[in-house]
């Protein structure tokens, strides 16, 4: 079975993430109502997703 001979740094433990660069999510334009919205997720706006209805939104009372 292998065995390190010596211990690893943090550093160079650290090395091996620090080529990763995260990205912001996507953004869509939601079908319904035109809205920029997060990809695969319902819309805040207007509550539909994949076409339906999900979420049903509060009417504002004048």
């Amino acid at each position: 079975m292998a065995v390190p001979k010596s211990k690893q740094s943090k550093r160079r433990t650290a090395n091996r993430f620090a080529n990763y660069k995260a990205t912001a999510s996507q953004l869509v334009e939601c079908k319904h109502c035109h809205a920029l919205t997060v990809a695969h997720r319902v819309c805040k706006n207007c509550g539909f997703y994949d076409g339906k209805e999900v979420v049903a939104q509060k009417e504002e009372k004048n």
